[in-house]
């Protein structure tokens, strides 16, 4: 099916964002695992495999529309040298994503591709539900219980 140029080029964005979460994601959860944090490890290696999951996703979109999924392009990564940084970072990206995913379903809606935006639809709610909410609460825990505290709950 022939896509609409803009909806791919939107889509090929959102890709090189949710690859860069990927990558960020892939080398925070080998940190954690190397510093014997194991539940950060375990949560945030599933977090990889979700970002892994919605670059799938928008690729396929991007075939169906016969456009070509650009995988040469990534938006900078930020690895944190402690845990509250890397969580911010992760929080950052979140962010960025959430922002962009919102702007690509407007496109969306003003082109009439309600199939596309349905399914940007899911890696939002993936990415406001459920990634961004539990990095929030995991820098709100640091600030209750301290890091210390809170490094020892994720042995």
């Amino acid at each position: 099916m022939k896509g609409n140029r803009k909806i791919i080029d939107a889509l090929n964005v959102l890709l090189a964002n949710e690859l860069a979460a990927m990558d960020q994601y892939f080398i925070h959860s080998r940190m954690y695992h190397d510093w014997g944090l194991h539940k950060l490890y375990e949560r945030i290696d599933h977090e990889f495999d979700d970002e892994k999951g919605h670059a799938s996703k928008l690729i396929e979109r991007i075939i169906f529309l016969e456009g070509v999924p650009d995988m040469s392009k990534r938006d900078a990564i930020h690895v944190g040298k402690d845990v509250p940084a890397m969580l911010q970072n992760d929080l950052n990206v979140e962010f960025t994503v959430q922002k962009l995913l919102k702007q690509t379903m407007a496109l969306c809606e003003q082109e009439q591709d309600y199939v596309t935006r349905a399914m940007l639809q899911q890696l939002l709610d993936d990415t406001e539900v459920d990634h961004a909410h539990w990095l929030e609460q995991q820098l709100n825990l640091i600030k209750l219980v301290g890091l210390p505290n809170y490094l020892q709950s994720q042995m």
